[in-house]
């Protein structure tokens, strides 16, 4: 079956302040908008609606033509927008569509596929939090009364219905519904409540931008990735470890350089990807590469982390050897390392040890590294 994510962001949001709609404003290294569309990119809807305001012209160009999204333009209120953009999925055949708006950040792809999953069973199924705290009437700043909270909820989004009803049920309407619930239940559907999670909030005044930073920054994306090379001596005078040419009685051989930790290194940021290793990206077999400087591998796995949304935290290797001795070197490695990576050379490691005689490398045969890396997605 095919779902659907409808994402109403079309409102001005003036309550949120900033004076800029709350849905294009910054968060945790991102707009508001970038997390809500990420999460349903995260749970795997096949198709995104993304309605918008007619005055947010960057906004279209932006979107406009990207695989699997659909534009369409905002109403006068709620409704007609939601309205606009069912009729925009309408070519597309839907089964489910989850109606969420775009100032809810904090949905979580779980909470998403609660809602897809419930609708096997029912016509419309939403989020919702049972009210536990006490309930007060009031009338200028005070207290006139309580309410029994027994049986309220306060609702959240996505809320999700099968597309041909929730269709049917707006076009039924007469306009002015808090929500699509209302919507779908004057036209007699049932809607079922789902456990609604108390960090999916929806930002309404600035001292919430605060809260969904600290929401979103508790679901960091932490990858860690280690990488390994070996290289073997060969007639020469000069070694070039992490950058930084030694004189020594042997070079290292291989198909590029042959700079052992810088491609430890550059395995070790394509691991924390999960984006397989030098050979794949640069094969072997292909001539350009051969005698290929190593920092062009390592930019290129440095560049991807961060195309992909990822910050390098650090690196950490370890070269494995005899001679030539890496300690009178270590500072410069590091400084050219992190020039390399973009990152404070605080964050780049770069140590040596010896295997005490044993092994290729005690042998003086070649030299090892081993490299872990450390990538952040906030």
């Amino acid at each position: 079956m095919t779902t659907a994510a409808l994402i109403v962001a079309a409102g001005r949001g003036t309550r949120a302040g900033g004076g800029t709609p709350k849905q294009w404003r910054p968060l945790k290294g991102r707009r508001v908008i970038d997390w809500t569309l990420a999460a349903f990119e995260k749970a795997g809807v096949d198709i995104t609606a993304l309605v918008l305001s007619a005055d947010d012209q960057e906004a279209w160009e932006e979107f406009s033509g990207k695989p699997g999204l659909i534009l369409a333009e905002g109403g006068p209120e709620r409704a007609a927008s939601v309205m606009n953009g069912l009729k925009a999925l309408e070519p597309h055949y839907a089964d489910k569509v989850l109606i969420h708006d775009a100032a809810r950040p904090c949905v979580s792809p779980a909470l998403i596929h609660n809602i897809i999953n419930a609708l096997d069973e029912t016509p419309a199924a939403a989020p919702a939090l049972a009210v536990t705290d006490a309930l007060w009437t009031g009338t200028d700043g005070t207290v006139t009364g309580t309410q029994d909270r027994n049986g309220l909820f306060a609702a959240q989004t996505p809320q999700g219905f099968r597309y041909d009803a929730i269709l049917a049920a707006h076009r039924a309407h007469p306009g002015g519904a808090a929500d699509d619930v209302e919507v779908a239940r004057a036209a007699g559907l049932d809607v079922a409540i789902i456990p609604g999670e108390p960090d999916n909030i929806k930002i309404t005044r600035p001292e919430d931008f605060a809260r969904a930073d600290r929401i979103l920054g508790a679901e960091m994306d932490i990858r860690l990735g280690n990488g390994y090379d070996v290289h073997r001596f060969g007639p020469g005078d000069t070694v070039t470890l992490c950058g930084v040419e030694i004189a020594h009685e042997k070079t290292l051989q291989g198909h590029s350089d042959a700079d052992v930790g810088m491609h430890a290194v550059t395995d070790a940021i394509y691991g924390a990807l999960a984006r397989g290793d030098i050979g794949q990206h640069f094969p072997p077999s292909d001539p350009q590469w051969k005698g290929a400087a190593s920092e062009i591998f390592l930019r290129h796995a440095a560049d991807l982390a961060r195309e992909l949304g990822f910050t390098l935290s650090n690196v950490d290797c370890t070269l494995v050897c005899e001679y030539p001795k890496v300690g009178p070197h270590a500072a410069r490695m590091r400084a050219v390392m992190a020039e390399i990576l973009g990152i404070d050379a605080d964050r780049v490691s770069i140590k040596a040890t010896t295997s005490e005689r044993l092994g290729f490398t005690g042998r003086g045969e070649g030299i090892a590294a081993i490299a872990t890396a450390a990538l952040v997605r906030p």
